[in-house]
Parts: C-alpha cells; sequence; structure tokens
C-alpha cells in the first residue's frame, strides 16, 4: 500500500468516524460557508454553524454555541495560524462556560493533513487529488462529485 492509499484510508476513517458522530445530534462549527459546503460534500449531515457569515462576530457565535444547550461542539476550524487562533479563542471562552467541546477531529485532521492542506473547503478536492495519485477510486458520499 502507498502512502497516498495509508492517508486516503485514514482521513476516511476519520470522515467516516466524524459522519457518525455527527448523525448524533451534535454541532459542527466552521469558518466558513465553504468549509460547511465541504463537508456536505463528503456526507456530514448535522447542523453546521459558520461563524464568518451573515455579519455574526466571535460574541454571536459564542451566545449561539452556548444557547445549543447540553449537545456535543465540534470544532473545526482551518488548518492554519488563523484558524489554530479561533480554535484556542473559542477552546479558552466555551470551555469557562462549560460547553461540551470536541477538539478530537480538528486535532486528528491538522496531524494528519500535515500541511498539505490548510482550510476545511479544500478537504474534498484534496481527496480526490489523493485518489488520483494512489490509483484508488474512493468515494465518501454517492451524491458528492468524488469518485
Amino acid at each position: 500500500m502507498s502512502g497516498f492509499e495509508r492517508k486516503l484510508e485514514r482521513i476516511n476513517c476519520l470522515i467516516e468516524k466524524l459522519k457518525s458522530e455527527s448523525s448524533s445530534g451534535v454541532l459542527v462549527v466552521v469558518e466558513g460557508e465553504k468549509d460547511a459546503r465541504a463537508l456536505r460534500a463528503i456526507g456530514i449531515k448535522s447542523e453546521i454553524l459558520t461563524i464568518k457569515s451573515h455579519g455574526r462576530n466571535l460574541t454571536d457565535v459564542v451566545d449561539e454555541i452556548s444557547s445549543a444547550g447540553d449537545r456535543e461542539i465540534i470544532l473545526l476550524m482551518d488548518f492554519d495560524r488563523r484558524g489554530r487562533e479561533i480554535t484556542e479563542r473559542l477552546t479558552k471562552i466555551l470551555g469557562g462556560m462549560k460547553v461540551k467541546l470536541n477538539l478530537n477531529f480538528w486535532r486528528e485532521f491538522s496531524s494528519l493533513l500535515n500541511n498539505d492542506l490548510k482550510d476545511v473547503e479544500g478537504l474534498a478536492k484534496y481527496i480526490e487529488t489523493l485518489s488520483r495519485k494512489s490509483g484508488k477510486r474512493f468515494s465518501l458520499n454517492p451524491n458528492s462529485e468524488i469518485s
């Protein structure tokens, strides 16, 4: 198995875990609309909150997240410096409010992508590229453009 195939398998496993966990009513928080569309393209069906849309500022987002009750919140910001900063700020603020945060997916994707990808919105295209390089036909979601 090539390095591309191994990475593809690990990404697929992580996405399947995300699909499974997100189907139980968690709220996934991403930076922008393109990130949300990318998650939909790979089959994520849960509610997705974008922090950079509809004129929201971080305070509005924190209010909306804290009003989600005891739902688990999956933070999935971009993997660049700004994404790390937003993740740190939200973790500090929401952690102090006893919000149930899940950073596992963000950490695992960050580690797995190893600077190959800087944002969530590029995930579907990245998987398509890995599929091509590995020579494997790979589909995350029968309704997505990836095959």
